[in-house]
């Protein structure tokens, strides 16, 4: 049960098409797997990383049997060819690293677009992964490569697409520092994605971390170091405020 269902339920108690006894067991054999549909307005999730491929498709099977569209993470390919042998409706996103089914065409739910903004190619695994999610969720959204602030002049260039979006995920590793200038650049929720990449001292996406959130512009927000999901999860909340 999604949320639309959910409301229509209700409008049928408030009518009198449905008692409140039949709406309540209706309610009461919700699957509890159906409850982030319900409380969010998001698909499930399943992160892929430490499952084998039975887990992952018992888990698959589950949602899905339901009507239930679904979003698998950090997927490597081997472990995906297995999985589309099995749910051959299912589609594997290499770049992202994730592996989508839609069993019910997702409606767009945005306001506008939310625009991902990535370092360098590096970064783009984790970018990809926003790409995806924030697609998979029902908005527009974009992707823009290769803007670090060591080639600010090809970030300049692109300062309308940039201020026509209306939340931007930037994902950097190094040093961290393309989320501060961004924030700098538009009046817009800017979410700041530390990755990875790095030479020594980056110590695995600490020192992107600690640079993004001792940002100096302000709206700036942080995730977790190679968190695209969360990013795109937050900015499709904010793309429906």
């Amino acid at each position: 049960m999604d949320q639309e269902e959910l409301q229509a339920l209700l409008q049928a108690i408030a009518s009198g098409a449905t008692t409140p006894e039949q709406g309540l067991e209706q309610l009461r054999h919700l699957p509890v797997e159906d409850y982030r549909n319900v409380r969010q307005g998001q698909p499930e999730v399943i992160f892929g990383q430490g499952k084998t491929v039975e887990q992952i498709a018992m888990i698959m099977e589950s949602i899905s049997s339901r009507g239930s569209n679904l979003l698998v993470t950090r997927l490597d390919e081997t472990r995906a060819v297995e999985l589309l042998a099995a749910f051959p409706k299912a589609f594997y996103h290499a770049d992202a690293r994730c592996l989508t089914l839609e069993i019910t065409p997702q409606q767009e739910q945005g306001r506008g677009t939310i625009l991902i903004i990535a370092a360098g190619t590096s970064d783009l695994p984790v970018a990809s992964e926003a790409l995806v999610t924030a697609r998979f969720m029902g908005n527009r959204a974009e992707l823009l490569c290769n803007v670090e602030v060591a080639e600010l002049h090809r970030l300049l260039s692109r300062i309308e697409q940039l201020r026509s979006a209306t939340v931007l995920i930037v994902v950097a590793g190094m040093e961290g520092a393309l989320p501060s200038v961004v924030g700098g650049l538009v009046d817009r929720p800017v979410i700041a994605v530390p990755t990875s990449v790095g030479y020594g001292a980056s110590f695995g996406g600490i020192a992107a971390l600690l640079g993004m959130l001792n940002s100096c512009a302000c709206g700036v927000t942080v995730v977790n170091i190679d968190n695209g999901i969360g990013a795109a999860c937050a900015a499709s909340l904010m793309n429906r405020g």
